[in-house]
């Protein structure tokens, strides 16, 4: 066997496992239970259901990545399929997949091609997302659907906000994002929208929900991450390496902002005010090591996370409702270690132009009405 032909065997097989796991995370997502580990499991019923994620799911991912692609091919450059990313837990839910992604295997010499081949999947993949969003709030079940998952909430009636959401503990909300609000407010049947903690039940709603997520994800104008070339593309390598550490420091600040206030340092006694300096210590040190590549001295990177601590310190001080969103943690780990905040050069830096320019602003616009400053929520 080939290499390519291996190749093109191990990219089948991931995509294949990745249709069934967003199957399978669908399917939980919809009935809020899981196949496995609980006395009553889902079956071979709820899984065909899932369906109805993974397929809208899937699409809209495999609309960026070939966006990508086939731009790629335009240019001559050498590009792989996409490599799809399953992750089912089982024990709870997932989305099923960590995305996917396209390997460029030969040099980007050109700024315009970077930033043509950046800037068309979020663009391809925005499209379809509508197109599912649009699908989803204009085709809601009757309001009593919930019962179907929810046969507990029956004995409240279509009263059962009133009820059921007093005391709850792990419920999940979707963070509004200024497209989704105006699919709900516009578009959607008021007499049909779901409460905001059932949406995730809504196989179309939560697939176009979590594209846009994605999408703004992408947009982040650091690194190497689509919003990364689209901006490197706008405004050049020397202004670009100056504003994007800049950028990615105050994503870290909003991130953990809130996660240690001043007041939560007031406790009755040493064991337990030592236990938070440890925790604090620990999260300095995090900050260390997400910012460490942003210089060549190390110094650098100890001042910028200790003043970030501080800085974090004083505004919840002032402002203890200011709260930032610790679930992009994970990501900023990621940008800092691993995907870089900086953007690698080209040879060729000619200018866009105008069509480019407005694009590339476009491509602003998509990430402020994908973006969500608390994507999910929970109670």
């Amino acid at each position: 066997m080939s290499i390519k032909t291996r190749t093109y065997l191990i990219q089948g097989i991931l995509f294949v496992l990745t249709l069934i796991t967003t199957t399978l995370s669908g399917a939980e997502w919809i009935y809020g239970k899981t196949f496995i580990f609980m006395e009553n499991p889902l079956g071979w019923p709820e899984f065909w259901q899932g369906l109805n994620f993974s397929i809208p799911f899937l699409a809209i991912l495999t609309i960026h990545e070939f966006g990508h692609y086939f731009t790629a091919k335009f240019y001559q450059v050498e590009v792989t399929l996409p490599y799809y990313i399953p992750l089912w837990f089982g024990i709870t839910q997932s989305i099923g997949t960590m995305g996917a992604f396209i390997r460029i295997t030969s040099v980007v010499r050109s700024r315009i091609k970077f930033f043509d081949i950046g800037i068309a999947g979020p663009l391809a993949g925005f499209v379809a997302a509508l197109g599912v969003l649009w699908y989803g709030f204009t085709h809601l079940p009757p309001p009593e659907h919930i019962f179907t998952i929810h046969p507990e909430y029956l004995r409240y009636g279509l009263d059962y906000p009133k009820y059921v959401y007093q005391n709850q503990e792990g419920g999940l909300a979707l963070g509004d994002t200024i497209l989704f609000w105006w699919f709900k407010t516009y578009i959607a049947d008021p007499t049909r929208l779901p409460h905001a903690f059932e949406m995730i039940h809504y196989p179309y709603i939560f697939a176009g929900y979590m594209a846009l997520f994605f999408t703004s994800l992408n947009l982040i104008p650091i690194g190497q991450l689509d919003g990364g070339h689209i901006l490197y593309g706008l405004i050049g390598k020397k202004r670009f390496n100056a504003v994007a550490p800049i950028l990615f420091v105050l994503f870290t600040f909003y991130a953990g902002l809130g996660l240690f206030k001043a007041d939560e340092f007031s406790v009755p006694n040493d064991e337990q005010f030592y236990t938070l300096l440890g925790y604090l210590a620990f999260y300095a040190y995090f900050l260390y090591i997400c910012l460490r590549r942003l210089s060549s001295n190390p110094r650098t990177a100890l001042m910028l996370s200790l003043g970030i601590v501080i800085t974090q310190f004083a505004v919840t001080y002032l402002r203890p409702d200011w709260e930032g969103y610790p679930g992009f943690l994970p990501f900023v780990f990621l940008l800092g270690r691993f995907l870089g905040v900086y953007h690698p050069e080209t040879a060729e830096e000619g200018p866009l132009g105008t069509g480019r320019i407005l694009l590339g602003w476009l491509a602003v616009l998509v990430f402020v009405l994908c973006a969500s400053p608390k994507p999910f929520i929970i109670v």
